[in-house]
């Protein structure tokens, strides 16, 4: 690696030549200079020999403050040097270890054909590299990650060996904890959604003959209740109470938690009893729960299937159970539905739906945003828009938000279709704010799902850091249903934090559900949305007109915006001037359009203005 002495320099040759005109010129002179010479090839010689010193001590100061272990070792693989680091990790001193075999460190995990594959590569091609497991001082096997080089001579035989390695602990540990998280659920323990699936596959492949697999996707009614009451901490111990009665009772079967309040329970058969073991797992997990010295006796919704009668697939036994779950609750709480094939009847046209809005989503490229634009009624202003998902699918055109948003829901897809569209708008709006669009809020619609299911708070904000984006050109619109979801929890607190950071909250399709003063007292709200369902038949309906005018004048009082939907004609359009509107939406000033056609719009009509 360093420059050893050399002697094939100019000033050395000079000295050697100069050496005996010393001794045989005559001339003191001459003589003189010829010292001189000999002076000066004996001082570059010193030099070298310097430089050598402070280039081998540099190198050993180097190999001190290397973080990996570092070993020399003769061709007998007897250690000859080792660094600090290497102390570090197998708590051997250097003294301990010269002359010592490396060997004598190896750990009893690898057998003899796995070392006689090391020395022949070793030895083959002059380096080796993986894992392997050695012993601490104190006894304690690790795994490292060696690299081993082999030295070798001018004539090609091997003389030493340099070995460099690293503790991979702390490594394999994060591994296995990643892994851990990927297929557990973090309060329970208990396999999440993704392990349940492999779980079901697997106890599908291994089914024998005159065997069934009893599946059960257990609901827990009325969980929001125990938190408002006991407060969240408690709400999660109870989980973890019932989670871990449900895996005692079903001993020897597959117990998992797929989120919230679901828990599903997987237990191969040879009995057909499926009806009594469901009604008996209800009975045994319906028994009270001590819970801060209070009894609950908590409700449970379940529905159930049965393989290979409902299915031999995991993925659609999942639906057939997610199926008879929703059929249990329609038909009411505290109720058990197992699958029949009428229910499947029912979903048979929507199963290739569901399917190909998954594909979809993996895919990203059929899904669209089109935004429709907000309005002041007088001037025509624009004053905000509303992004709206789209469907564009392959095969069947543009589909129907009203067709795909239900199944979504039903199926579990809400979550990851609102991270997609939370995503996209903010990357729309970034976009907009240097290509000369004007500078409004963009409203996003989010759903209950998202709330009880998903991060949306971490979401946003990764998403405006991320796009350089300020709150308030983001508005979040809620459907009164989101707000009275008992699933959402308390929203007042969360939207409360929202608006404190800069979000602009809505209230969509105002009017049409349930509709309430004290909710919209106690919640902090900035807009909301008049249904298009009051604008339809305005100014002709008496009705409407007394409830669009009533709305405006309670949302004057409370300090609310109102905007109007489904705003169509001129006629309308004037009434809500006159009744004091100032904000509308509608086909009468704009269809949804995608992004592109609204900067064909827009991006003109802006920049003329800013160049009068």
């Amino acid at each position: 690696m360093w420059l050893s002495v050399s002697l094939n320099r100019p000033l050395v040759w000079m000295a050697l030549m100069a050496l005996p005109a010393c001794v045989w010129i005559p001339d003191t002179a001459l003589r003189m200079v010829s010292a001189s010479m000999v002076a000066c090839g004996l001082w570059d010689v010193w030099r070298q020999l310097r430089q050598q010193q402070l280039r081998l001590r540099l190198s050993q100061d180097a190999i001190g403050l290397a973080g990996d272990a570092i070993v020399i070792s003769d061709v007998h693989n007897r250690v000859l040097t080792v660094n600090p680091a290497f102390t570090q990790i197998t708590g051997y001193e250097s003294q301990e270890m010269i002359g010592r075999k490396l060997e004598t460190l190896a750990a009893a995990r690898h057998d003899k054909a796995f070392y006689q594959t090391f020395w022949s590569t070793l030895k083959a091609t002059g380096r080796w590299e993986g894992e392997m497991w050695n012993r601490r001082k104190h006894g304690d096997e690790y795994p490292e990650w060696l690299k081993v080089r082999a030295v070798t001579d001018k004539r090609g035989n091997i003389t030493h060996f340099i070995s460099l390695f690293t503790d991979i602990s702390a490594q394999k540990t994060r591994e296995r904890d990643l892994r851990r998280i990927g297929y557990e659920d973090p309060l329970t323990g208990l396999p999440n959604r993704r392990r349940l699936h492999d779980l079901m596959a697997s106890r599908l492949r291994h089914l024998r003959a005159g065997e069934s697999l009893d599946t059960a996707l257990i609901d827990i009614d009325g969980l929001k209740s125990v938190n408002d009451s006991l407060g969240v901490e408690q709400g999660d111990r109870l989980l973890a109470r019932f989670a871990q009665r449900l895996t005692s009772y079903m001993a020897g079967s597959v117990v998992g938690r797929l989120g919230g309040d679901e828990f599903m329970v997987i237990r191969t058969t040879t009995f057909d009893d499926h009806d009594k073991w469901v009604a008996m797992l209800r009975e045994h997990m319906s028994r009270p729960f001590e819970i801060n010295e209070q009894s609950l006796r908590l409700g449970l919704t379940i529905g159930s299937c049965r393989a290979p009668e409902d299915g031999r697939d995991s993925g659609v036994l999942f639906q057939r159970l997610e199926s008879a779950l929703y059929s249990a609750k329609r038909l009411g709480r505290n109720h058990s539905q197992r699958f029949r094939p009428a229910l499947d009847k029912q979903d048979n046209p929507q199963l290739a739906l569901v399917s190909d809005l998954r594909a979809a989503l993996i895919s990203g490229d059929q899904l669209e945003l089109h935004y429709q634009t907000q309005h002041h009624p007088g001037t025509g202003d624009l004053v905000g828009m509303e992004a709206l998902l789209r469907w564009r699918h392959p095969q069947d055109g543009m589909i129907s938000p009203g067709d795909f948003i239900p199944l979504a829901e039903r199926h579990g897809l809400m979550p990851e279709l609102g991270s997609w569209v939370i995503e996209k708008a903010c990357a729309q709006q970034a976009h907009w704010q240097h290509s000369g669009m004007p500078n409004v809020t963009v409203w996003i619609n989010i759903s209950a799902l998202q709330l009880f299911q998903g991060d949306l708070e971490t979401q946003l904000s990764s998403c405006l850091e991320r796009y350089q984006l300020k709150p308030s050109q983001i508005g979040l619109e809620l459907t009164e249903s989101v707000l009275l979801d008992e699933r959402a929890g308390d929203m007042g607190p969360r939207l409360q934090a929202l608006r404190d950071q800069g979000y602009a909250i809505a209230i969509d399709d105002f009017g049409t559900g349930y509709s309430s003063l004290g909710y919209l007292k106690r919640l902090p709200v900035d807009k909301i949305k008049l249904d298009r369902a009051f604008i339809r038949e305005l100014p002709n309906d008496q009705a409407d007109a007394a409830i669009v005018t009533a709305v405006l004048a309670m949302a004057e009082g409370m300090g609310l915006e109102v905007v109007a939907e489904g705003v169509e004609t001129q006629a309308q359009c004037q009434f809500l001037i006159n009744a004091g509107c100032t904000l509308v939406q509608g086909f009468y000033f704009a269809r949804p359009l995608p992004a592109a056609e609204l900067e064909q719009r827009w991006v003109p009509q802006t920049l003329t203005e800013e160049a009068s």
